[in-house]
C-alpha cells in the first residue's frame, strides 16, 4: 500500500502566504517553498518512517499552479521537493507526483492505497477506485492507527 499525501493546503500551507495567488499567476514558484507546514513534522516523520518500517511505501501527488506552463510546471516540482527536503529530511519518499493543475490523482493508485488531500472531490474520486481518502485534519490519527 501506499500513502500518498497532497501538498498544497494539506502538509503545507500555500494559502497563508501574503500575496500566494497573484505571486502564482505572475510564475513566481517561491510561496511554494515559503508556505509553513500545517501539521507537526517531527510527528509526521516518526509516522511516516515507522508505516515504512511495516512495509508501506510514502508518497507525495501535489498539483501545478492554475494557468500554467510547462517551465513554470518544473520551477514548482523543484520548490515542492525542496519544502519536502526541508520539513521532512528524515523521510525518504517513494513516490514524488508533481502533476498539471486538475490532473486526476486517482490515475497514480493502486487499488488500497491512502490519499490525504484538502479537496473533498478529489477524495471522493480516489475512494471511487477502491482506495481510502482522508482530509488533512486526521492525518496522524490515521496515521497511528496503520
Amino acid at each position: 500500500m501506499t500513502i500518498y499525501f497532497d501538498m498544497d493546503g494539506t502538509i503545507a500551507n500555500l494559502y497563508g502566504i501574503p500575496d500566494w495567488l497573484p505571486r502564482l499567476r505572475s510564475y513566481d514558484p517561491k510561496p511554494y517553498l515559503e508556505a509553513r507546514p500545517m501539521l507537526n513534522m517531527s510527528s509526521l516523520s516518526r509516522l511516516l518512517n515507522r508505516a515504512q518500517a511495516n512495509g508501506n511505501k510514502i508518497g507525495i501527488i501535489s498539483w501545478g499552479s492554475k494557468n500554467s506552463t510547462p517551465t513554470y510546471d518544473k520551477a514548482i516540482a523543484k520548490m515542492k521537493k525542496a519544502w519536502l527536503r526541508l520539513h521532512l529530511p528524515m523521510v525518504e519518499f517513494d513516490k514524488i507526483i508533481i502533476v498539471p493543475y486538475g490532473t486526476r490523482k486517482s490515475l497514480y493508485m493502486q487499488e488500497g492505497d491512502i490519499l490525504f488531500d484538502d479537496v473533498e472531490t478529489i477524495r471522493s474520486d480516489w475512494t471511487a477506485h477502491k482506495g481510502s481518502a482522508y482530509s488533512p485534519d486526521v492525518i496522524l490519527k490515521v496515521l497511528r492507527e496503520i
